[in-house]
């Protein structure tokens, strides 16, 4: 991170005027300079970001307050004012405030927000300028996505008392400068398996949530796995009323209909996150031949499976019915699935081997290529034929890996997700209540310090797409754990997908991750309260305020 200090303004000593002011004009030129000189700084600094911005120039002589009166101007295109309404709809329950957005083909701060789209200035898709001036706010972009996340920015500047759902009395003040910012990597991601456990649409939209908070762009869902097929395929009925009616541990699963996941890629495109949708494949398969004994090698259904082993089960990779099955399900899936990826796993097949297992492969690829998506797999599939735009997700616990290595160099991209930093189900310490220690425990640090681009050996930098954490949930039953493994590693693979490498600091990520706890506590998220991060010990109960909402104010829903 760049930070350079802006010089300050040039004195320029006034002309003398012929006339000289009274006393009461003297007095209130000097209360008013006094009351500059008293007015105390912003709560934040500049630099106080997660994940850390590209380039940051304080100007202490530049902080702003917002007013009760502001207005919040955008571009008159759909996508910038639809970024003003979230704005306004982040702002609006704390301050109590009205904002109301409105539109202007040069949009101007005027004391307010200015959200600016221009695709002449030197930003890429999802690069930002944050301008921070005492005449107010301007966030410019070339793309929607920019506006999106020079919001998040905005937002993290604030009083952590902006999280609160009710207003409350609070100095609405930003720190002064300008921060100009863009990501390392294009695909910046997490997952959440929804297969061992099910999870309401509702949970899976705080999720996004959290993802969109910290500027990842990509949700992962884990849809199907031996304990439960999660996605509703109208051709293949059984898949959910009878594969998707169990979970680990004997629970009464569950499974999204079309209508629930259309809701679910909405909500997350909105928020400029890519939902990339996991048939896993030939393998974890268990739920399916439940449901559709056919699809089983020896045509025999096996009982429901509720435990947590893996690798027993598989689809018949000899049987023609078996492709018409994959052809079926990724079919209806991409027609669902807006953004350019299906994930087909291919992980712990261990029962379909060598040229059977990557006949296999090939076959799907193929079939996901002429539906005009994008394979991604887990790094299983690294010995199956090259298919254009392949990409291999690479969850490995040590960097040496020939097999992928020879992959890349045939032309697959890399998603790096290595197990002993980003894998979120794994424990932080061996006395974490849930969660699983066979890739070893990952303390805060320990998902921090490690970077994505050198990460395997003879990868270069270029073919690695970006970082994914994945949380699988055998241990995880309810939204509250999610978010205690979430939070607070989610921050750092965040950080580590988005910031410069030369940026990467622990010291200063640890400080500016403390400065999240309080938000997340005034936000009602749960947390773990690592004891390597300086939480804050201070009570961050804000003062409430009895305001009623505006009639202005505009709710996000989910469509």
């Amino acid at each position: 991170m760049s930070t350079t200090s802006s010089p300050g303004p040039t004195a320029v000593p006034a002309p003398l005027s012929a006339v000289e002011p009274d006393a009461a004009t003297l007095a209130r030129t000097a209360e008013q300079t006094a009351g500059a000189l008293l007015t105390p700084a912003p709560p934040h600094r500049l630099t106080d970001v997660v994940p850390a911005p590209l380039q940051v120039q304080p100007d202490p002589t530049a902080d702003w307050v917002l007013p009760a009166d502001a207005v919040i101007v955008a571009s008159p295109d759909p996508a910038a004012l639809a970024v003003a309404e979230q704005l306004a709809h982040l702002l609006r329950p704390a301050t109590g405030y009205p904002l109301p957005v409105t539109d202007a083909t040069t949009p101007e701060a005027a004391g307010g927000i200015a959200l600016v789209l221009d695709d002449s200035a030197d930003l890429g898709a999802e690069a930002y300028r944050l301008d921070i001036a005492t005449s107010g706010v301007r966030v410019t972009a070339a793309t929607s996505a920019g506006l999106f996340y020079g919001v998040q920015t905005l937002r993290q500047l604030l009083p952590a008392a902006i999280e609160s759902p009710d207003p409350v009395t609070e100095r609405w003040a930003l720190p002064g400068g300008t921060i100009t910012d863009a990501p390392r990597f294009p695909y910046r991601g997490a997952m959440l398996d929804v297969a061992r456990h099910f999870f309401a649409v509702e949970d899976v939209l705080r999720v996004v949530d959290h993802l969109a908070r910290y500027k990842l762009n990509h949700l992962h869902l884990h849809l199907t796995d031996d304990q439960g097929w999660r996605i509703t395929v109208d051709s293949w009925p059984k898949l959910t009323t009878v594969g998707g009616t169990t979970e680990v541990g004997g629970g009464p699963g569950g499974h999204y209909t079309k209508a629930d996941y259309a809701r679910i890629v909405s909500y997350a495109a909105a928020r400029h996150i890519t939902v990339v949708p996991e048939i896993d494949l030939p393998g974890h398969t268990n739920s399916a031949l439940v449901a559709y004994p056919e699809l089983a090698p020896d045509k025999t259904a096996p009982p429901p499976y509720t435990g947590t082993e893996v690798g027993f089960s598989y689809v018949d990779p000899t049987d023609e019915r078996t492709y018409d099955f994959v052809a079926d399900v990724l079919g209806e899936v991409a027609a669902l699935t807006p953004g350019p990826w299906l994930h087909i796993g291919g992980d712990e097949a261990f029962k379909v081997k060598g040229e059977v297992y990557t006949g296999f492969v090939e076959r799907v690829q193929r079939i996901v290529a002429d539906l005009g998506k994008t394979v991604i797999g887990w790094h299983q599939l690294a010995p199956a034929a090259h298919l254009d735009g392949r990409a291999l997700q690479w969850w490995g616990t040590n960097g040496e890996d020939p097999t992928t290595v020879d992959a890349v160099r045939r032309g697959a991209r890399l998603i790096v997700s290595p197990g002993n930093h980003a894998y979120l189900d794994m424990k932080y310490a061996p006395d974490t209540p849930i969660g699983h220690d066979w890739a070893g425990l990952i303390d805060v640090r320990k998902a921090y310090d490690w970077d994505p681009g050198t990460h395997v050996v003879g990868v270069p930098a270029e073919a690695v797409l970006g970082v994914e954490a994945p949380l699988w949930t055998e241990s995880v039953t309810s939204l509250a754990d999610i978010e205690l493994l979430l939070l607070p590693r989610l921050p750092a693979i965040a950080e580590l997908g988005w910031s410069p490498r030369a940026s990467h600091d622990w010291a200063s990520f640890r400080d500016r991750l403390a400065g999240q706890g309080p938000r997340w506590t005034t936000a009602g998220i749960t947390f773990h309260r690592a004891p390597e991060i300086p939480w804050s010990t201070t009570p961050t109960i804000p003062t409430q305020r009895n305001v009623p909402q505006p009639d202005t104010a505009t709710h996000l829903t989910p469509e």
